[in-house]
C-alpha cells in the first residue's frame, strides 16, 4: 500500500487525509512441557483497512474535520474492534454491524466536538473505507470521494458519488445523515448491503471477493474531477509499485490543472501461502 496527498491549487492548505492499518490476532508459544510437535507453528494472520477523507472546506473546517474523522476512527479501532482476519457466513454480518458502528461514533464525536469548540461549527467531511481480510473486500462510502477496484485491465468504480448532504457533518441540518453507497447496475461484481443503523441512519456495508493481482485505489474527487476513468486505468495497468503509481496519478491531476486537493491510496493484492493453524490433535 502506498498513499500520496497534495494540496489544491486554489487552496490555502490540503483538505484531504489518509490512513492505512495493518490489524491481527498472533499465537505464539513462549514455554510449554509438550512436544513441539504437539504445537501449532507461530500463527500470525492480518487484515488491512484503507481510509480517505475529504473535508467540506467551508471557513477552513474542512481539514480539520478530515483529520478529526480518521483520528477518531483509528482510536475506535483500538477501543472497540474485534477484528476478524478470516470471513465466513456469520462472520460477514459482524463485519457489516461493526461498520455501522464506528460510523456512528465518527458522526457522534463530530457533533460533540462542535459543540465543545465554536470553531468547528458545521464542518463535514467525506469518508470511504476498504476492509481487508483475505480475499474478502468490504467498502463504505459517504460524500463524493471514490473506491475503484482494477481487474483484467478495467477499472470498476464500487462507490457512487454523494451530494453534500451525505457528509459526516457537525451542522445541525445535517446531523442526521444518511450513509449509504448506491449500486449502479454491472459497477460491483458479487456485491451485497447491510441494512439500516439502529438509530435510523442508514449505512451500506459492500463486499466483494478479490481476485490475485487485483488493485484496490481509494482516491478524492480531486483526482477524478481532473483525469478520466481511462487514463487512470492506463497508469494502473503499467503494473509499478503502488507508490509509484500513486505519485503518477497524483502528478496526473496537477497537470492537468486540479484546484481542489488530490489524494491516492493504492493496494496492490496478493495472497501468501497459507499460515493456517494445525488441525486439533484427536
Amino acid at each position: 500500500m502506498a498513499g500520496v496527498s497534495v494540496c489544491g491549487t486554489t487552496q490555502a492548505q490540503n483538505t484531504d487525509h489518509f490512513v492505512a492499518l495493518r490489524l491481527g490476532r498472533l499465537q505464539e508459544t513462549l514455554t510449554s512441557s509438550l512436544a513441539a510437535s504437539d504445537l501449532p507453528p507461530r500463527f500470525e494472520e492480518y487484515a488491512y483497512t484503507m481510509l480517505v477523507a475529504d473535508g467540506l472546506d467551508g471557513d477552513g473546517t474542512g481539514a480539520r474535520a478530515s483529520r478529526f474523522a480518521l483520528s477518531t476512527l483509528a482510536h475506535l479501532a483500538i477501543r472497540y474492534g474485534k477484528w476478524n482476519v478470516r470471513i465466513g457466513a456469520d462472520t460477514a454480518s459482524e463485519i457489516a454491524a461493526q461498520g455501522e458502528f464506528l460510523y456512528r461514533q465518527i458522526t457522534d464525536a463530530i457533533v460533540q466536538a462542535s459543540r465543545a469548540d465554536s470553531t468547528l461549527a458545521g464542518m463535514a467531511t467525506s469518508l470511504t473505507a476498504l476492509y481487508i481480510a483475505g480475499s474478502d473486500l468490504f467498502f463504505a462510502h459517504v460524500g463524493h470521494s471514490r473506491a475503484f477496484l482494477f481487474r483484467n485491465g478495467a477499472l470498476i468504480q464500487l462507490t457512487m458519488d454523494h451530494t453534500l448532504e451525505r457528509l459526516i457533518s457537525a451542522s445541525a441540518a445535517l446531523r442526521r445523515v444518511r450513509l449509504e453507497a448506491g449500486r449502479p447496475d454491472g459497477a460491483r461484481p458479487g456485491a451485497d448491503a447491510a441494512g439500516p443503523g439502529r438509530d435510523g441512519t442508514e449505512i451500506a456495508i459492500e463486499h466483494v471477493q478479490l481476485w490475485p493481482a487485483d488493485r484496490v485505489l481509494l482516491c478524492t474527487n480531486g483526482l477524478t474531477d481532473v483525469v478520466r476513468e481511462e487514463q487512470i486505468a492506463d497508469v494502473l495497468a503499467a503494473q509499478r509499485r503502488p507508490a509509484d503509481d500513486a505519485r503518477r496519478l497524483v502528478d496526473l491531476a496537477l497537470d492537468k490543472g486540479a484546484t481542489d486537493s488530490v489524494t491516492v491510496v493504492l493496494g496492490d493484492y496478493r495472497m501468501r501461502p497459507s499460515q493456517a493453524a494445525h488441525e486439533p490433535i484427536t
